[in-house]
């Protein structure tokens, strides 16, 4: 396997995987370029190197074929801002245009590939298909850990059509880097919040981290599976009753592990899902009738923080409350401002998962963590303990 920082990239052309997967506004504006952001010191290295790049990337998810609104052309502006040089683009990633600027792109150089996902080869793993992507470049770095769990034509099939010369970029480098570091290596007390809406999506996560933490927050929608699993009166708050044994499971799993589980004990309640609902706070047992909860309360805030402040290594996946809306943002935005404070005061925290991230994001704390994580899907299941198809390709 490679180094990117070893590797000589002189006079070499490198097709570079990204997720450049962002979300647009009506007028095809970048509204959040924190993936581009995050990919553009693995191009500049390669580029400063004497190396040319050639870009691809999916945007979104197209159903049959080629359509506007989600052409990689509405990011070429932003990025050849960002990279103070002008991107070249061309019209489709596979076929005469990309191989006629392929061929024709001089050291220093960037082409942007069209939307990889305009063909249905690129989801179903097509050998022919990366094989034509292949053939455009002499080395390829994959740099896109948002889909490295998909074993996908860009992000795992084309890298056997480069033996000898395939490696991470700096995003992936980071990514596995700082989740080896807290996984392998967390230093005493390491506390996990769990947020979000439903426990099934966080079963096999929670199991896996049991052995390696010392506190366990729960937060989010799961909250309620949880009291009401307890016996709890949770009014209509969300919760999924097929998964109430599987809670008291987690928990006797969690005591025996000598893990301490921290549940909500108050909740900021509502009488409907919108930020004009009338609200009032109370026991997290004792939710009224046609009422549901949608926030962490003023003690479950201080009990939750107080854990945090004594925490060496944190690691934060899903919100504590509804925080799109502000009525019910208070307890995710105090939550962030502890782990923020938490690290000021030399923990390690790791944000992880994509309404973490827009919320540490919301908040503009994104640089007083120690790490926030892109990836979403594929870094839960790396901390699962499962090998992502786009990380083999690479390690082999």
């Amino acid at each position: 396997m490679q180094n990117i920082d070893s590797y000589d990239f002189k006079g070499k052309k490198a097709i570079v995987r990204v997720d450049f997967n962002v979300p647009l506004d009506k007028d095809f504006n970048i509204t959040d370029d924190t993936r581009i952001r995050a990919a553009l010191p693995t191009v500049k290295k390669i580029v400063e190197n004497g190396g040319s790049v050639i870009l691809m990337s999916h945007l979104g998810r197209p159903k049959d074929g080629p359509e506007d609104k989600f052409s990689l052309k509405h990011l070429l502006k932003h990025l050849s801002e960002s990279l103070n040089l002008d991107v070249q683009f061309a019209d489709d990633c596979v076929g005469n245009q990309a191989i006629e600027k392929a061929a024709t792109l001089k050291p220093g150089s960037v082409l942007l590939l069209e939307n990889l996902r305009f063909y249905k080869e690129e989801t179903k793993g097509g050998v022919e298909f990366a094989k034509k992507l292949a053939s455009l470049a002499d080395v390829y770095v994959n740099d896109a850990f948002g889909t490295a769990h998909r074993a996908h034509a860009s992000t795992t099939i084309i890298a056997q059509f480069f033996p000898n010369d395939k490696m991470f970029g700096y995003v992936i480098g980071n990514e596995l880097k700082n989740i080896d570091n807290m996984l392998q290596q967390a230093e005493k007390p390491f506390t996990a919040i769990m947020g979000g809406a439903k426990v099934s999506g966080k079963i096999t996560i929670i199991k896996h981290l049991l052995p390696k933490v010392d506190n366990l927050i729960i937060g989010g929608g799961m909250t309620y599976t949880f009291v009401k699993a307890l016996g709890g009166k949770i009014g209509n708050s969300l919760v999924e009753n097929d998964k109430l044994d599987m809670s008291l499971e987690l928990l006797e799993q969690a005591k025996e592990q000598n893990v301490k589980i921290h549940l909500a004990v108050d909740a900021i309640n509502a009488d409907d899902f919108s930020n004009d609902a009338n609200t009032y706070e109370g026991d997290v047992t004792q939710i009224k009738d046609n009422w549901m909860g949608l926030d962490i309360g003023t003690e479950t805030t201080k009990k939750f923080i107080e854990v945090i402040n004594n925490s060496k290594t944190i690691l934060w996946n899903g919100p504590v409350g509804v925080f799109e809306m502000e009525k019910f943002e208070k307890g995710t935005k105090a939550i962030a401002m502890a782990v923020a404070e938490a690290t000021k005061k030399g923990a390690f925290t790791l944000i992880g998962g994509g309404d973490s991230v827009a919320a540490i994001n919301k908040y503009g704390l994104a640089d007083k963590v120690s790490y926030v994580s892109t990836g979403g899907g594929a870094l839960l299941e790396y901390m699962e303990g499962k090998e992502l198809p786009g990380i083999k390709a690479i390690r082999g």
